[in-house]
């Protein structure tokens, strides 16, 4: 029955009847294990290869780079079409659907291939960036290997195959990062960050096909694919509107303050976003496959948002609030002494780093029960937010960026709420209560521990010093959300259930 290794005709993926409740909740919390502990390795391999390669690279390398890849990303964004999503977020698909999204995935990919090769030569005139060209043409090959990948990552999703994923994804990591750093130390400079970008789609797909074992049929028509592709197509209109919003202040620093400054301000964003990028990708991919099988439940459904954004908060909280107490020592010991200045940029995006942390899970909601318009309506006025907070804060650099960017988006977080959980299953004071433990919790730890720096200011070592802080801070913050707010039994019964599910 597993389509991993083909589906007959018109056969079916599992239901959440045909899964059964108790091992839906099984490979829940396994696969949600599993994806955490991939997404700590793979956020060992990326800080690895941030502390070697910013000691080997220049700000400036890393801002050709930006420069690109700031316009390029919105063509991967159409690299899959939405339509992964939208094959998970169905109740049943077939093998016939499955092989005519494939093909269709690989005719975006091919297209968005060509469109980055015409874009060569504007982006270096528009940046007067010579160099641009070749980077430009090198990295549209990305695209392709991406879309043929599309719908075995569907795949896996479906069948909720967390560990194959999260070792595919391990491995990807590793390679993707061997290469930059072998290169960079060989002096190719910023070509070591392009190159890394393309391995990393071509090994991932070649690991994806590996392990899945399935093979695409002829694509048909008349196999009911009409409404997934409208639901991938609205998915990926909100994603692009949400890049643009999220990533047009790396265009604007680019153009007007030079790849130098771009480089401070995009790895200080790369480094701040990490934890919560790699959170969120951890649990949410299996949040969205799970709630997709629970839309016709509310009770559980419910019970499963909950205590999956709960868990998503108590780790994303504390490990951004220290970020914020500990930004100087954070910079010195991951990027080095050249990158000083991006403290201050690091720990201005603290605020909006924490806001996506509270409200990313929302997406999780509104699309696993078909509230794709929702999410586009919110992310379109989002948009114009966000752009006109960096306008109003480029004249003072990358630093009045980041300002405006966290005071635009802090003003948001209300609305924003509201408008998601209106007319779901999920209340604002459920949502409120899933969230205040952890964060109120995080703030009284990393205000201890911002207050013990006082005592070991006087040390010399910045590791010392962030290894010391991150230690106070984690017995406080346990203290605060286990007994304090008394949550001991929620992560207890997690725990339980991830050692003996039945």
């Amino acid at each position: 029955m597993a389509l991993a290794f083909g589906l007959k005709g018109g056969d079916r993926v599992s239901t959440v009847a045909e899964i059964g409740m108790e091992d839906l909740k099984r490979k829940t919390i396994r696969g949600g294990f599993a994806k955490l502990i991939g997404q700590a390795i793979n956020f060992a391999v990326r800080f690895v290869f941030l502390m070697v390669v910013a000691r080997l690279l220049d700000p400036a390398d890393f801002g050709l780079v930006a420069m690109v890849t700031a316009v390029t990303g919105v063509y991967d964004l159409f690299s899959t079409g939405g339509l992964s999503s939208a094959a998970i977020q169905q109740a049943t698909v077939t093998e016939e659907q499955i092989s005519t999204l494939f093909w269709i995935n690989m005719l975006i990919g091919v297209m968005l291939a060509v469109l980055c090769l015409l874009s060569a030569p504007l982006l270096a005139y528009f940046y007067h960036e010579p160099r641009l060209f070749w980077v430009t043409v090198v990295l549209a090959g990305g695209f392709v290997f991406t879309a043929a990948g599309a719908q075995h990552i569907a795949i896996l999703q479906r069948h909720l195959r967390y560990v194959a994923q999260t070792a595919i994804e391990a491995l990807t990591a590793v390679a993707s990062a061997a290469v930059a750093i072998v290169l960079a130390i060989a002096g190719f400079g910023y070509w070591a960050l392009v190159i890394s970008a393309v391995v990393g789609p071509v090994v991932n797909t070649a690991a994806l096909w590996a392990v899945v074992g399935w093979m695409p049929g002829m694509p048909r028509r008349n196999v009911g694919v009409r409404a997934m592709l409208h639901f991938g197509g609205t998915v990926t209109l909100n994603n692009l509107v949400v890049y643009i919003a999220y990533n047009s202040e790396k265009v604007l620093l680019g153009r007007f303050w030079g790849a130098d400054a771009l480089g401070l301000y995009g790895r200080a964003n790369q480094l701040i976003n990490i934890p919560t990028n790699q959170l969120n990708s951890a649990i949410g991919g299996v949040a969205f496959s799970a709630l997709s099988r629970l839309q016709d439940d509310p009770i559980q459904f419910k019970n499963y948002f909950l205590k999956g954004y709960s868990l998503v908060i108590a780790m994303t909280a504390p490990i951004t609030l220290f970020s914020a107490a500990f930004a100087d020592d954070i910079i010195l010991v991951v990027l080095g002494p050249k990158w000083t200045e991006a403290a201050v940029i690091f720990r201005l995006l603290t605020p909006t780093v924490l806001i996506f942390g509270i409200i990313n899970p929302t997406a999780w909601l509104l699309l696993s029960v078909g509230l794709q318009r929702r999410s586009l309506a919110i992310a379109l006025v989002i948009a114009p937010l966000c752009v006109t907070a960096y306008v109003i804060g480029l004249p003072y650099g990358p630093s009045g960026v980041a300002l405006a960017y966290s005071i635009a988006m802090t003003l948001w977080l209300a609305p924003h709420i509201l408008w998601c959980l209106k007319g779901t299953m999920v209340s604002p004071r459920e949502f409120l209560l899933a969230m205040w433990p952890p964060i109120a919790s995080a703030a009284v730890a990393a205000a201890l521990a911002f207050a013990a720096q006082f005592y070991f200011a006087q040390w010399q070592s910045s590791l010392s010093r962030l290894l010391f802080g991150a230690f106070v801070m984690a017995v406080a913050y346990a203290g605060m959300l286990l007994f304090v707010m008394g949550r001991k039994s929620f992560y207890l019964g997690l725990l339980g259930q991830l050692r003996n599910p039945s």
